[in-house]
């Protein structure tokens, strides 16, 4: 069983929006289930962790991330393929995400998920689509479906 489940986050974790002042980017707005499919996830035996490209949010995020007691790590888009596949290997990585550059992970993930409102290259090139959007339970989802593909009651 492949144990190993990485997600992006801005757009999967929350709505991919960034609101912004005259000091820059200050929030992002995440939703309040999918700390519960880090959960569940984790009481089954898989290791969770997610991946960001935001280097200017990044601190955003992490503290959402930190809130979740996960690992973060800041990954450019064009640097993510080779990333996970070189630390994890492709084909041991089940893989959640929204965009276009996520597109070929997902093709190649051992399981491909793409949020609801994903670009349509993301959702093209997944195995999974969940029924709820980013930011609104789409991790909650993506979890769910991880543990219905994998015989886990």
């Amino acid at each position: 069983m492949c144990n190993l489940v990485i997600s992006d986050v801005d757009g999967v974790l929350n709505t991919g929006q960034f609101l912004y002042n005259e000091f820059g980017k200050q929030y992002k707005i995440f939703g309040p289930h999918d700390g519960d499919g880090v959960k569940l996830l984790r009481k089954h035996g898989f290791d969770v962790r997610f991946v960001s490209a935001d280097h200017r949010g990044f601190k955003i995020t992490q503290s959402r991330i930190n809130d979740m007691g996960c690992s973060l790590t800041l990954v450019s888009e064009g640097d993510r393929y080779d990333y996970i596949n070189k630390n994890f290997g492709l084909s041991n990585v089940v893989y959640i995400g929204d965009g276009i550059h996520d597109a070929p992970i997902l093709r190649d993930a051992k399981i491909g998920i793409a949020p609801l409102d994903a670009r349509i290259e993301a959702r093209l090139a997944s195995q999974y689509i969940t029924e709820s959007k980013a930011g609104r339970g789409a991790f909650l989802d993506a979890a769910l479906i991880i543990l219905k593909h994998f015989g886990v009651k």
